[in-house]
């Protein structure tokens, strides 16, 4: 037996209880603009085995995903954050959808090291590049950043703590009071105060994986909050409250989902998506990345 002692800090393997930020739904009405922007554009790939016709469609990213129903435009209330492989590589396939998406609410830019974009739809999307910020990820949905008003990170904080078993704390993003909501293996939830007008909540949702999936049941149930009971693996709730006084604080719905449900890890298909067919490379059809 090795007598030598190797010292680490254990604490920073810890994880909360929601252990994977799995998709965001978010409903879009043509399927073609959409492809532009989420699969060409952000270089996801389109689900071959789920959702393959007109009715929904599943984007992966990664162990991520978005979906999206062929309904009316949902908009998210805040950004998705993605990591993605190369920025460069990003910036000029947003060049090469704008002119298919003229007239719509597409837009891109620079900024802050990263690039922001607006899907044709209005949804607000982050890219950064791999860093240590979030983990090993190089591909995926690392964050969502969600718009809620003045005074309520404090009690959201609370929410996910004492609700969810997710250890939240308040802090500081672009100046303005945020709670931090940490998930599994470098993914976080921001709910980040604004003065802004806040639109009237539309229906989109995130979906969670939680390891103690029945003690924030019985808590949410007490409080009357459970919208959906899905099934044996899922429940849903909708409105986050302030514990200490159950003061609504802020909506969005939660898809939340056991470590037994059949989905769970369930592996995902993603592209390279540099490969083409005048410059094809043997062998480099996947993504060979870490996500």
């Amino acid at each position: 037996m090795d007598t030598k002692t190797r010292h680490f800090d254990r604490t920073t393997e810890d994880v909360g209880n929601i252990v994977l930020l799995e998709h965001v739904n978010v409903t879009q009405p043509d399927q073609r603009p959409t492809t532009l922007f989420y699969v060409v554009a952000l270089g996801g790939t389109r689900d071959p085995y789920i959702f393959v016709g007109l009715e929904n469609m599943w984007v992966n990213y990664g162990r991520t995903q978005i979906h999206m129903p062929s309904r009316d435009p949902q908009i998210l209330r805040g950004t998705i954050g993605f990591v993605v492989p190369e920025l460069d590589a990003l910036k000029k396939r947003m060049e090469r959808v704008a002119p298919g998406l003229k007239g719509s609410k597409f837009s891109w830019q620079e900024k802050d090291a990263a690039v922001e974009a607006t899907c044709p739809w209005g949804n607000r999307v982050r890219c950064h590049a791999p860093g240590a910020e979030f983990g090993d990820t190089e591909l995926g949905i690392v964050y969502v950043e969600f718009d809620v008003p003045p005074g309520s990170a404090d009690g959201i904080a609370r929410f996910y703590t004492e609700i969810l078993a997710a250890p939240s704390k308040v802090v500081k993003r672009q100046g303005a009071p945020s709670a931090e909501v940490p998930i599994g293996r470098g993914q976080r939830l921001w709910y980040t105060e604004t003065r802004a007008p806040i639109p009237p909540y539309d229906g989109h949702h995130i979906e969670i994986y939680i390891a103690d999936f029945s003690t924030p049941y019985k808590k949410l149930l007490e409080r009357g909050l459970i919208t959906m009971e899905t099934g044996e693996h899922e429940w849903r709730f909708q409105r986050i409250v302030d514990p200490k006084s159950n003061q609504p604080l802020f909506e969005i719905e939660h898809e939340v989902r056991s470590l037994k449900h059949p989905l769970y890890a369930r592996p995902l298909v993603n592209r390279n998506p540099q490969q083409t067919n005048t410059a094809y490379q043997r062998n480099q059809d996947a993504f060979r990345g870490t996500y």
